[in-house]
């Protein structure tokens, strides 16, 4: 993508990196983690999140609801999803995604039961030309200092689900194993 993200953001979840990747492509449920994104569509028959795949994305702040397009420009499952995002023909930001698994020591603890889980990086690059960004603040504020919290809450939520999902389905394993 070339230059340095404008934000970033981590945050450790205690759920396996593939789980989580496959939290973060499922663009669908974006608006259950995101506190602007309201909900994303697929469009043009894409119905998963790989590269060229496009997207609409239903927004809200306050009273104030937009639309914006989307197009994934990476998908590593496991480890990255990015996307732009455009109003019309206006390219307005890029998204970046990154899932780095914790290490598993070697050896192995004794008992050899490891909880591997890892970190998610995201990352948000303004792409909006000076002009454009002007107006927008006049409107929406301070974009940035809006995305950075917002991108906490975000991971936040995503760690809620993902660590839930994870416990979940572990239990259920735990106990469909006894007759």
């Amino acid at each position: 993508m070339g230059g340095m993200a404008d934000l970033r953001e981590t945050l450790h979840i205690d759920a396996p990196a593939a789980l989580v990747y496959d939290l973060i492509a499922d663009l669908t449920r974006m608006g259950e983690w995101s506190p602007e994104c309201e909900r994303v569509s697929w469009r043009g028959g894409a119905t998963e999140a790989v590269k060229g795949a496009q997207f609409v994305g239903f927004n809200r702040r306050g009273t104030l609801r937009w639309i914006t397009f989307g197009k994934i420009t990476a998908a590593e499952r496991g480890r990255h999803l990015a996307f732009d995002v455009f109003v019309g023909p206006m390219a307005i930001s890029h998204w970046d995604y990154f899932v780095v698994p914790d290490s598993v020591p070697d050896p192995l603890p004794e008992g050899g039961v490891v909880t591997a889980g890892c970190t998610v990086a995201e990352e948000w690059t303004d792409r909006r030309s000076a002009t454009s960004r002007a107006f927008s603040e006049r409107i929406l504020g301070d974009r940035k200092g809006h995305n950075k919290k917002g991108m906490r809450l975000t991971l936040a939520a995503l760690k809620r689900s993902a660590e839930g999902e994870f416990h979940r389905s572990a239990r259920g394993k735990a106990g469909g194993s006894a007759s």
